[in-house]
């Protein structure tokens, strides 16, 4: 077992770049990002520091100073700049700025970026991403702590398998639909259910950045009762947009304190970054139950019957107390051939905004470990980190991932007997847990 010191400096926020390879400025997260000259210094720097790299035919990953971590990601025209001092692996910072890319190119193709900087090396990207910001921030704030983003899966809702089913297929389009590609049902913030074609499966980044779209401001609180929307799908096809329709079936009562379908959403809610607008999580829109469908349309009234039912059940959530597992306070659960996690909700000692992002930060740095994420020498099958506040272990199997969080004084036995005890639990409750079964057409 490696030993960790369970103090933590303060979270201070992440700061994000995006500039192009001549040195344009495209997206910047900093609070004084209205000072264009000092941004354009900034983004200058990073591109003269990045081309000498280049020239010499190499590439700069990242750079360490004391706590901080400077991270780069090339992906031409395009460079990603992300500065922490969470302590975090370097795959967890590369992987905010896949998203970012990938986000960017939902709007903006990668056949459209290459032609436009072909014919133009200095050609300013903002103009083109104009009203796009609240996507990137949403997405930004999103990476903070979505476990199923760095672990590259999907989150479902807890849900009875029945009702799920019949769900589903209610979904599934009419023969007329031809050009349907992908359905999928949403609430809070969790995959309820996916309708797909025999021939195509999706991508969970994909589905991430579909999610993270359609719960923008602009689509949430447009007074339409439905958007249509051109978007990339980049694991799709980087090269083409396809129409996504999106659709709140149920939105929660603003004016009422709290909802059982978003009481976990709520409590993350308030301990995202209060502390800078721009990154405060919309709750309510994430609490919601949204409709997405790519390419095409139909009669959804068996849906948005059941959505009062689902939003009055209270049963979209569970406890890590309903295990009964002495000395476990929390785990993640990821199912390898589903590529879909699910865990509890995060409750004492691990309810307040750092203490969530502590923990966070510790689960990535396990799975970092043992998928070899950032240049060790190669994969591990258990990994554990102690601190004086608590035990996080790693295991990793052919069928499963998992991680979880006991108590300190728990000896190594009870350790490996409480990670046992919990895949067989989440083994019990897979129907209700996982998306199993999903149909086709």
């Amino acid at each position: 077992m490696s030993l960790a010191h369970s103090s933590h400096p303060p979270f201070k926020p992440r700061e994000y770049f995006v500039l192009t390879d001549a040195g344009k400025p495209v997206f910047s997260s900093r609070h004084d990002d209205g000072d264009s000259d000092t941004l354009s210094s900034t983004m200058g720097l990073v591109q003269a520091l990045l081309s000498v790299f280049i020239d010499d035919g190499d590439k700069l990953r990242s750079i360490n100073s004391g706590e901080l971590r400077i991270t780069f990601l090339l992906r031409s025209p395009l460079y990603y700049v992300c500065a922490s001092t969470w302590g975090e692996p370097e795959s967890v910072t590369r992987t905010h700025l896949e998203y970012l890319h990938l986000q960017i190119l939902s709007i903006v193709t990668a056949a459209q970026l290459r032609r436009i900087f072909e014919r133009r090396t200095n050609f300013d990207l903002r103009r083109l991403l104009n009203g796009a910001e609240p996507f990137l921030f949403s997405l930004l704030n999103r990476l903070e702590l979505d476990l199923a983003m760095s672990t590259s899966s999907l989150h479902c809702l807890q849900l009875d398998p029945n009702l799920r089913s019949r769900v589903a297929d209610a979904l599934v389009p009419i023969t007329k639909m031809k050009d349907t590609l992908y359905i999928v049902l949403v609430a809070g913030g969790r995959v309820v259910t996916l309708v797909r074609p025999k021939k195509h499966s999706i991508h969970p980044a994909d589905i991430h950045v579909l999610v993270n779209t359609a719960h923008a401001p602009s689509i949430y609180n447009s007074p339409a009762s439905a958007s249509w929307i051109p978007i990339c799908l980049p694991k799709y096809n980087p090269a083409a947009f396809v129409n996504a329709y999106i659709s709140f079936l149920w939105k929660p009562d603003d004016n009422s304190t709290e909802t059982p379908l978003n009481t976990e959403d709520r409590e993350l809610a308030s301990s995202s970054r209060a502390e800078d607008g721009r990154y405060q999580r919309n709750s309510s829109s994430d609490a919601a139950l949204c409709l997405i469908c790519i390419s095409g349309g139909g009669e959804f009234e068996t849906v948005r019957s059941w959505c009062d039912s689902v939003a009055q059940s209270g049963k979209t959530h569970y406890s890590v107390s309903q295990l009964a597992i002495p000395g476990l306070r929390h785990f993640v659960y990821k199912s390898r051939p589903h590529v879909q996690i699910t865990f509890p909700i995060f409750e004492d000692p691990y309810d307040s905004r750092d203490e969530i992002r502590r923990i966070v930060t510790m689960y990535q740095t396990v799975y970092d470990a043992i998928h070899a994420k950032s240049g060790q020498s190669g994969p591990l099958k258990l990994q554990c980190i102690r601190t004086d506040k608590e035990i996080v272990m790693g295991w990793i199997t052919q069928p499963f991932e998992l991680y979880i969080v006991v108590s300190p004084r728990l000896p190594k036995t009870a350790v490996i007997n409480a990670a046992t005890a919990v895949t067989r639990w989440v083994k019990k409750e897979e129907r209700n847990l996982l998306l199993r079964d999903a149909p086709v057409f």
